[in-house]
């Protein structure tokens, strides 16, 4: 009895050591910023450095020159990647009048996933950078939101840029350059009308940052 009470006593002084083992650290802020749009500076917005990695791979994945890098992105690809962060965040939480009922905000969130998805070359490749910076399932589907609501923001009180006409297709199709060209419409149609308009998104997304540069307060953390 004595020698069970004895391993007990060195358990119960052991136990306190893997409790408080140095902590591990899963994830780090790396820009705090703020802006009239999510409230000022009593609202800071934060990004993640996992969140950052992830969309700089996206934005490497969408690169034309991806297959010439040895690097899974570079510094104009977590550049790119912050400024059109910072966009989607301020769009994404502008009110728009009317406001968007549940079912469109829905139609857009599975239409933003397929443009990310063609983006990046794919599900299994938009899967892939997700593991890659250890992001699951729900992160990527906060982003896709999170782009979802911006893009509808754009096309309501911007300009129409969500739904091209069949005219306006063919006569990309025709006269662009686009990664489609040569094939017949008929069998790109659905895929053309996506690069469309994530080409337009990108153009709307990069120039509404450009004009929010100047309210827009941005820090960039460094590591602890």
């Amino acid at each position: 009895m004595k020698r069970t009470a004895g391993a007990l006593t060195v358990a119960l002084w052991a136990a306190p050591v893997v409790a408080f083992a140095a902590p591990i650290a899963l994830d780090r802020t790396v820009v705090r910023f703020d802006a009239p749009e999510t409230g000022g500076t009593s609202h800071p917005q934060f990004v993640f450095e996992r969140e950052l990695a992830f969309e700089a791979r996206v934005e490497a994945l969408a690169d034309s020159d991806r297959t010439e890098r040895k690097s899974a992105y570079l510094d104009r690809h977590v550049r790119n990647a912050l400024e059109r962060h910072i966009a989607e965040v301020l769009l994404s939480q502008l009110p728009m009048d009317p406001a968007p009922e549940r079912d469109e905000i829905a139609r857009r969130v599975l239409a933003a996933r397929a443009i990310l998805e063609q983006r990046v070359g794919g599900a299994a490749d938009l899967a892939s950078a997700a593991r890659a910076e250890g992001l699951d399932a729900s992160e990527v589907d906060k982003l896709v939101l999170r782009e979802a609501r911006a893009s509808l923001y754009l096309d309501r009180m911007v300009a129409p840029m969500l739904e091209p006409s069949e005219a306006e297709l063919r006569e990309v199709h025709r006269a662009m350059n686009n990664p489609f060209r040569g094939q017949r419409f008929d069998e790109i149609a659905q895929p053309l009308r996506q690069w469309l308009v994530s080409q337009r998104l990108e153009a709307a997304l990069g120039a509404f940052y450009q004009n929010a540069r100047a309210r827009v307060h941005v820090v960039l953390l460094p590591a602890p």
